[in-house]
């Protein structure tokens, strides 16, 4: 007859086979919550600058820092952060701040530059753009010197000193250049339009920073590109017109991370 085999006894045990699936949907819902939060953050900060610069690009009076929490606060006019500050290893989103900090600081002076165009008449001979480098404000020949000349007209002297009034506040480098149009000039003083596109940016630029005390000369810049970086075809009069300029960069800090 077969030996029957000897069972040891043993204890009871409950059934953990639960914990597992417990412990894995645990883990998943902390690191949702983490992802929601650290997205729900980041939005937040976007749309209040991107709300308020098209505030301020549509006329509106609010700034971004007036509903910012952390930080200083900052009025229209109010320089960019100090150099320190500017310097130190930025992550994504502080570089972005400071980024939408300019932003909105230019098309505060972009309003204030269109709202003195407009109220002189000048549509026609100043245009300003925000663009990737800077603030731009373009103005035609027509307005700053006569024809051949790189002596700065009486109403050029009063936009210089608006200009410069309006830059004192700002930290920002300053590139004044001058263009010309195809037709070729050859005369005692200018032998070529690399002169004459050169003399007239290096003298509105004198005059702009004669009429402030305060603007450091250490941030402008005069150049001229003769005929050479024409806005428009030269085989038209329009064309020729337009491409007959001077160009104030006002040039970003910071640029979009």
């Amino acid at each position: 007859m077969a030996r029957k085999k000897h069972v040891e006894p043993h204890e009871e045990h409950a059934d953990e086979s639960w914990l597992i699936p417990y412990a894995d949907i645990m883990t998943l819902l902390l690191a949702l919550f983490i992802v929601l939060y650290s997205s729900s953050q980041i939005d937040q900060k976007k749309l209040d600058a991107i709300s308020q610069s098209l505030g301020m690009a549509f006329g509106g009076n609010n700034s971004i820092f007036e509903h910012t929490r952390t930080g200083p606060q900052i009025i229209p006019g109010m320089p960019a952060p100090s150099k320190i500050e500017s310097l130190a290893p930025l992550g994504g989103d502080a570089k972005e701040r400071l980024y939408m900090r300019e932003t909105v600081q230019l098309l505060e002076l972009k309003q204030n530059l269109d709202q003195y165009i407009t109220e002189n008449n000048l549509s026609e001979d100043l245009k300003t753009m925000l663009t990737g480098d800077g603030l731009m404000l373009r103005i035609r020949d027509t307005a700053l010197f006569p024809s051949g000349s790189a002596d700065l007209r009486p109403e050029a002297r009063r936009l210089g000193a608006e200009i410069a009034k309006m830059l004192v506040a700002l930290p920002q480098k300053v590139t004044i250049a001058g263009h010309t149009d195809t037709i070729p000039i050859n005369t005692r003083e200018f032998p070529s339009n690399w002169e004459l596109s050169s003399k007239r940016a290096l003298n509105f630029m004198r005059h702009i920073l004669s009429q402030q005390a305060k603007l450091e000369p250490a941030r402008f810049n005069a150049t001229g590109y003769g005929e050479y970086r024409p806005e428009s075809n030269n085989s038209t009069a329009e064309g020729r017109a337009r491409n007959r300029r001077v160009e104030i960069l006002i040039m970003r800090q910071y640029k979009q991370p």
